[in-house]
């Protein structure tokens, strides 16, 4: 029998915090509804039986058929690639991700690598190692140019960020007829305008999802194209650019320098070249991790719930990926 009130929550961990505290921040928002965090394997089984709504990261098929009353699926992730769509579909269930909630942190990670570079801070860092009192040379941010590439979310986030420091943008997205918050905007599939736009970057920014699109997107040619001093920062995935092509532009001296918050491999082992590079700074795909992840995802979730309960559908929903027929 269907439990109309109850939340489900899989007991999956966001950036190593427990899914206890997504839990609890949906019971603060939503104190009329029974939210239930089952710990065992058994116990989710018998929780998402009756249940119109469960929350987490991964879903699947298995689970789903015995989710016989659900209605919706509230992915605590902004991809969904990995979740059994077309099977939601069929069962006309509903699917919305969390984008959005990486905006803030992932832009403020984006946002210390600039500063970083521009201001050359891991010199400062190795002099102090070396406990060496001993001046060195800084840039300066203000004046650059900074191509952000993806208008998501997160790449917004880092833009609005930019705001203030004096640089001018410039946004490359798939469809740039959508504009954007940047100075210019460019279509990334469109060869002369993405290279004209980073013949002219000081620093590039890839804060795009991995599609067949962008696959790739940055590799010899656009890396040739790309000012000798330029930065690469990439808080996308790692695919989207051609590692061996990004070792041999640094190598080269090519490339000005790199943040990397993922690659390609991923994790990236240990006796990669790009541990090696004085100007490569590498973080272990760490921008996502947030104290604030689970409240903000329980604000969409609660926000859904609400809009549920006024209208009685569900194919109307904030971030919503799969719609159901009616």
């Amino acid at each position: 029998m269907a439990t109309s009130k109850r939340i489900v929550v899989l007991n999956q961990p966001a950036h190593g915090v427990p899914a206890s505290d997504y839990a609890e921040a949906l019971r603060t928002r939503l104190p009329g509804h029974n939210v239930v965090l089952p710990v065992t394997e058994s116990a989710t089984e018998s929780a998402v039986e009756g249940a119109p709504i469960v929350t987490g990261f991964h879903f699947d098929e298995a689970l789903l058929e015995r989710a016989e009353e659900l209605r919706l699926f509230a992915a605590a992730s902004a991809g969904v690639g990995h979740l059994p769509l077309a099977a939601f579909r069929e069962r006309n269930v509903a699917v919305t991700n969390a984008s959005g909630v990486h905006g803030p942190n992932i832009a403020e990670h984006v946002i210390g690598w600039l500063l970083g570079f521009a201001r050359r801070l891991a010199e400062g860092w190795r002099r102090e190692q070396d406990a060496r009192w001993e001046h060195f040379r800084g840039g300066e941010f203000q004046g650059s140019t900074v191509t952000v590439v993806g208008l998501g979310a997160i790449g917004q986030a880092v833009v609005d960020r930019l705001d203030g420091f004096g640089v001018e943008t410039i946004g490359a997205r798939y469809s740039p007829e959508k504009g954007g918050p940047t100075d210019e905007v460019v279509g990334f599939t469109d060869r002369n305008a993405f290279h004209g736009a980073l013949s002219r970057s000081d620093y590039v920014v890839l804060a795009t999802p991995l599609t067949d699109e962008t696959r790739g997107l940055v590799g010899q040619a656009e890396l040739s194209t790309m000012p000798t001093d330029a930065v690469l920062i990439n808080v996308g995935r790692g695919p989207i650019v051609d590692t061996d092509a990004l070792v041999s532009a640094i190598r080269g001296n090519k490339l000005g320098g790199a943040g990397l918050d993922v690659t390609d491999p991923e994790p990236l082992p240990a006796d990669h070249p790009l541990w090696g590079f004085e100007d490569v700074r590498i973080t272990p795909h760490n921008s996502g991790s947030t104290p604030e992840y689970w409240a903000r995802t329980a604000d969409i979730l609660a926000d859904n719930v609400e809009r549920i309960e006024e209208t009685g559908r569900y194919d109307d929903l904030r971030n919503q990926q799969v719609a159901p027929d009616g």
